[in-house]
């Protein structure tokens, strides 16, 4: 009988990801990593908060999962981080990287979104997973080699065996490192460099994933990301 990641306000049950990952929730690394978090929350103060730190697995079903799109881990200031890789909450102002992908998606697209809350690609299958999910304020990868990496790489290897296509966006270096996991002929891996400031314009820029995104899917008979929905019912 697994165990129940049931932790406070940490709970990934009812998600038909358990069904992924029952076995991998019983590892002796992810019942330190629990524990490691439940002390990190009570005595610092953490990002995103406990009710959203599995949003990921929360937004997006594994069963409607048909876009990846890997952020490293969790923005590190005050009320940015809201668990879906480089999405913010209404209201708060665009880190430099998130600024980046809306001028993109406005450059590929015509999308010009109102603000950086991504909540309505996750709704659509789109999944944002930064491979570390937690950060201490202030500190970037300061829960680096917790367990978290282990996780996701195990979320990425549920995403590769799926039998429906999967398109996996890869930006920066660090995260096309896991395209060695992607094996499956059935998917699509978009990699470029990361959005960030440091080497947008060496690249990412110009590059069209959202259009490359959308081409996949309807060429494979699935519905398109609607990238400009606000609402969904």
């Amino acid at each position: 009988m697994h165990q129940t990641v049931k932790s406070g306000k940490m709970n990934i049950n009812n998600t038909d990801w358990m069904d992924c990952l029952k076995d991998e929730i019983d590892q002796p690394y992810f019942k330190r990593l629990i524990n490691f978090l439940e002390d990190e929350y009570q005595s610092k103060t953490i990002y995103p908060i406990k009710e959203d730190l599995f949003n990921a697995l929360k937004y997006t079903s594994y069963q409607d999962t048909k876009v990846l799109i890997l952020g490293q881990d969790p923005y590190h200031q005050k009320n940015q981080a809201m668990g879906l890789a480089f999405s913010v909450k209404p209201g708060i102002q665009l880190p430099p990287s998130l600024r980046n992908i809306l001028k993109e998606l406005k450059d590929d697209l015509g999308i010009e979104l109102e603000n950086g809350d991504l909540s309505h690609w996750a709704k659509q299958g789109v999944f944002m997973m930064n491979a570390i999910w937690s950060v201490e304020e202030g500190k970037p990868l300061s829960h680096k080699d917790q367990g978290w990496e282990r996780f996701s790489d195990k979320i990425i290897q549920c995403l590769n065996q799926k039998q429906t296509p999967v398109v996996f966006v890869l930006w920066g270096k660090y995260a096309q490192e896991k395209a060695k996991m992607i094996n499956n002929p059935l998917h699509l891996i978009i990699t470029n460099v990361h959005p960030s400031p440091l080497s947008s314009y060496r690249g990412f820029f110009g590059s069209k994933p959202f259009s490359q995104i959308n081409t996949f899917l309807e060429k494979n008979h699935l519905p398109p990301i609607a990238f400009d929905r606000k609402e969904l019912s």
